[in-house]
């Protein structure tokens, strides 16, 4: 079973995802690799995210910053390849698992929610949702496990 322990102070939350991570399968856009690298950030004052999606020859990168929000909680800020952004915060999300880690942004389209939570055997799961009038609607799932270096 996995390990999800948060981790100690204002970033503490963040702990279970530190590491390199990876996911693939097929989706509408065809065969997909997911590689997240998540780690503290100048001198662990935020947490950097670096995720590389690649469809075949096509790569889509983002790029976010975690950071301690000034109400509580934790806040984000989002850029992405494609030259678009985002920023949101830390919610709960008791409706998908006990332990989630949810931020929620506002987005042209609507709102919208990413979730953290741990596996049941390796890994963690992501999600993306857009809220709907009968709630979220989930339209992203991925299972990302450690990702091995292959001289490890």
């Amino acid at each position: 079973m996995t390990t999800w322990k948060r981790g100690r102070g204002k970033l503490g939350p963040l702990a279970p995802l530190l590491g390199r991570w990876v996911t693939a399968g097929t989706s509408a856009m065809g065969d997909y690799r997911v590689t997240r690298t998540i780690a503290p950030a100048l001198e662990g004052a935020y947490v950097e995210m670096l995720v590389r999606w690649e469809f075949g020859d096509r790569t889509y990168e983002e790029r976010a910053f975690y950071s301690p929000a000034s109400g509580g909680g934790l806040q984000f800020a989002s850029f992405t390849s494609d030259g678009k952004s985002s920023r949101g915060v830390q919610v709960e999300a008791p409706d998908v698992h006990p332990a989630a880690l949810a931020f929620e942004a506002e987005m042209p389209a609507g709102t919208a929610r990413m979730i953290y939570w741990p596996d049941d055997v390796a890994g963690f799961r992501w999600a993306v949702e857009s809220k709907t009038k009968k709630g979220w609607n989930r339209f992203t799932e991925h299972h990302y496990t450690p990702l091995v270096a292959p001289d490890a």
